[in-house]
Order: structure tokens, then C-alpha cells, then sequence
């Protein structure tokens, strides 16, 4: 199918982007440091971590939506290549919603990665004393090296002695090995002894990865449908307003709608459709009931699962139809 097919083709196309893989690698870094950093503090060092590293993935994810959609549209646009696509018997949503489905693919697979990462930081924590056992996770370290190193060496081969591209296999396999280093520490505790994998299984974590993630693509449906009418830099500026406004429309707007009693009717009327049409991120911002002890449960994930689908509907909708009538020739 020509859905299938566009997918596929922007998948490929935003794993190869070097910005793509750049943006991972400094992911992956800020992740590594925030270990260090997170001990500059006078409560708890590892609730800092988790909220550093969450932080780290929100933003990431942010960068890679914007930068990847723009690219994979916005560029093919003005490069006036989106006409050999559109001339063929392919319909304009079909190829909105097969860009999306691609960057959405990409996204997911460097989400993977740093999740990876971040998994692996949460498990080492803090430093805790000069003692190299208690300072240091030596197994988080020795597999995450071992496997973060064969990952690159092995792409940099596949790119020498097969051209393969070395972005794309970078990032392939970063996730493949970074995802058995953190089955192995799992296996594994700090003192080399064999445990229970369900013991360092923790389903909050896991649930807090989800819901970036679905920010992440809700940010990337936002990032196709300004990129259908504007080029690089407007719709990255237009991805960072959304991120902003959404991060405070819950405390700004969501208490004026809210709570309507005693305001002036004109304020709550212009604010009822910014609320509405700007996803609040706030639904997906889980390190607050993270390191406040709160829980997460599967209906509050299926809520915000829900909400984030009906987003990414609306910015899609939005999207074909400002390509509809957009000239490409």
C-alpha cells in the first residue's frame, strides 16, 4: 500500500538525518551526566535524577520531533520532490499521515534508546560513599560500555566496509544492544549476584517513559501540520510555542475554565479555545507523582493514552487540510 510505503520511506529517511542521530548521542550524554549532577542537592539525590533524565527525554523528544518533521516534509516541499509523489496516484492525506506515521516510527526508536539510557542511570543512582561498590554500579557500567561501544564500532564497520549508513545503523543498534545491557543488569545486581529480574522491574518508571513518549508524538503531529505551511525555522518556533504553552496552560487557563465563578465572561470565552485546541502537556509530565510517591494506574495511562490519540487526530486533520490546497508545483 502507498501508506505503508511513504511510512517506511520517511522512517528510513529520519534515522539517516545526521541531526537525528546527533540529537540521540547528545541525549544519551545528558542522560550519563545527569548522575553526576543530581548529587548537588540537599534532598534526594535520586528523585532529582528521575526528574533530570524525564526532563532530558521531554526535550530531546521535543528537538527530534520538530527537526525531523520539518525535514522530512517541509524540505521535500520546497525542494518542489513532494510533486512526484502527489502527481502519482497518491492521495495528499495518505502522505501526510505516511510522514507521520514514519517520523512517529523514528521518534519511537531514539525514545527507545534513551529510555534505555535512562533505565540504565536509575539503576546506578547517585553516587552514595568513597566505596567503589557503594560510589559505582559496576555492572550498569561494564554492560552499558560493552554494549553502547559494540553498538558504534559496529555501525562505524557496516558503514566502512558495506556503506550501510552509519545514522541509521547507529541508531538501530544502540537500541538493540543498550536494550540487552538493561535485561542483563536486571539479572544482575551490584555484586555480581543473580536476582529475580521482577525485582528491579518498576511499572511507575515504565508508565512515566509511556506518557513522554505519547507527548513526544502528539509534538510530532504538531511539527507535520506546521510544516505543511511553513518552512524550518517558523515551525520550530511554532513546535517550542505549543511546548511552552502547554506545559502552563493547566495552571493559566485550566484554572480560569475551570473555575469560571467571579471571572468576566469575555475572559473565560477567549480562553475556553486555547485550552481546548492546546495539548496540555501537564497530563503527561509524570515525574511530580514520580518523586511525591503518587501513583500512576493503568486507567489514569488509558485517559491520557486516549487524550494524546485525539490530539494527534485534530493535528492530523489540521494537517491534511492545510496540504490539501497548499501549491506545490
Amino acid at each position: 500500500m502507498p501508506l505503508f510505503a511513504i511510512a517506511r520511506n520517511a522512517f528510513l529517511e529520519s534515522i539517516r538525518q545526521p541531526v537525528f542521530v546527533v540529537l540521540v548521542v547528545v541525549g544519551i550524554l545528558a542522560l550519563v551526566l545527569n548522575v553526576n549532577l543530581a548529587a548537588f542537592t540537599l534532598d534526594d539525590d535520586n528523585k532529582l535524577l528521575v526528574d533530570l533524565g524525564l526532563s532530558t527525554l521531554f526535550l530531546c523528544g521535543l528537538l527530534l520531533a520538530a527537526f525531523t518533521a520539518t525535514s522530512v516534509l517541509t524540505r521535500e516541499i520546497d525542494n518542489k520532490t513532494v510533486l512526484a509523489v502527489v502527481s502519482k496516484p497518491v492521495s495528499r492525506p495518505s502522505l501526510v499521515i505516511g510522514k507521520y506515521l514514519g517520523v512517529a516510527a523514528a521518534l519511537a526508536c531514539a525514545h527507545w534508546t534513551l529510555s534505555m539510557v535512562f533505565l540504565l542511570g536509575v539503576r546506578h543512582q547517585v553516587q552514595s560513599g568513597e566505596n567503589m561498590n557503594d560510589a559505582f554500579d559496576l555492572p550498569v557500567l561494564v554492560f552499558g560500555l560493552t554494549c553502547g561501544g559494540l553498538a558504534t564500532v559496529g555501525a562505524g564497520l557496516a558503514n566502512y566496509l558495506y556503506r550501510r549508513p552509519f545514522p541509521s545503523v547507529f541508531v538501530v543498534s544502540m537500541a538493540s544492544m543498550l536494550t540487552v545491557a538493561v535485561g542483563l543488569v536486571w539479572c544482575i545486581d551490584r555484586q555480581w549476584r543473580f536476582q529475580d529480574p521482577r525485582n528491579a522491574w518498576d511499572g511507575q518508571v515504565i508508565i512515566a517513559l509511556t506518557l513522554v513518549l505519547e507527548a513526544v508524538l502528539v509534538l510530532a503531529a504538531v511539527a507535520i501540520a506546521s510544516s505543511t505551511r511553513l518552512a524550518q525555522l517558523p515551525t520550530l518556533l511554532a513546535c517550542a510555542g505549543v511546548f511552552l504553552v502547554g506545559l502552563v496552560s493547566e495552571y493559566f487557563l485550566g484554572s480560569v475554565v475551570m473555575q469560571p465563578s467571579g471571572r468576566p465572561g469575555w475572559l473565560v470565552a477567549a480562553c475556553w479555545p486555547v485550552y481546548a485546541f492546546v495539548p496540555n502537556l501537564q497530563f503527561f509530565w509524570p515525574a511530580d507523582a514520580l518523586t511525591q510517591g503518587h501513583a500512576m494506574t493503568a486507567g489514569y495511562l488509558g485517559a491520557v493514552t486516549a487524550y494524546a490519540g485525539c490530539m494527534v487526530i485534530a493535528a492530523l486533520g489540521l494537517a491534511v487540510l492545510l496540504f490539501q490546497t497548499r501549491d506545490v508545483g
